[in-house]
């Protein structure tokens, strides 16, 4: 069974039992029986880490300031899909919530049939901001790993007196030789370099 198959462990962080029972309904409309809610805001974080669930929706009916810096907090640190739920808001929190990586931000949302649907929206795009910052982090590693490799081809360009073309073929003959990457090669030549200049 693949982890799409497989049910989702939904966290819902409610206060009130009536628009919980609201979620819950849609959830469970949806087919959604793993339902954990969570009632108050005390060691959230660490209660949420323990359950450790696929998908986090936060119904917050006229939340304060500090509570919706405590649930941007808990969006930021979990890396998991977020979907918040208030009944009004102001362009300053919809910033903040999407600043913070919340997937889902809805403004007097709360209806039945319309649960599953959010949720789909809160797992897509969780999903495609996932892939998006994977392959930022991928390009800033090769730009690294790039920079790196030229820095000592320059080092071994001036102590051999060769040119780039034949320090760069240095680099990958050592680094085949060696069973190891170029830029691991090439991050030794520069520490070698730094130890002896």
């Amino acid at each position: 069974m693949s982890d799409r198959d497989r049910p989702l462990k939904i966290v819902l962080i409610d206060a009130s039992p009536v628009r919980a029972a609201i979620m819950e309904q849609g959830l469970r409309d949806a087919g959604h029986t793993t339902i954990m809610r969570i009632t108050d805001h005390v060691n959230l974080l660490a209660r949420i880490y323990a359950i450790d669930p696929d998908v986090i929706l936060i119904d917050l009916e006229n939340p304060s300031r500090d509570v919706l810096e405590q649930m941007f907090q808990v969006s930021r640190a979990v890396r998991r899909p977020v979907g918040m739920f208030v009944d009004q808001s102001d362009s300053a929190s919809i910033e903040a919530a999407i600043d913070a990586g919340v997937s889902a931000y809805v403004v007097d949302g709360l209806k039945r049939e319309r649960v599953q649907p959010i949720l789909e929206t809160t797992i897509s795009r969780f999903r495609a901001f996932a892939k998006l910052r994977a392959e930022l982090e991928q390009a800033k590693g090769q730009l690294e790993e790039r920079k790196t490799v030229d820095r000592a081809k320059g080092i071994l360009m001036r102590a051999k007196k060769i040119d780039e073309e034949e320090a760069y073929a240095l680099l990958r003959k050592v680094a085949m030789n060696e069973k190891k990457k170029i830029v691991e090669i090439a991050q030794s030549v520069i520490t070698a370099a730094e130890l002896l200049g």
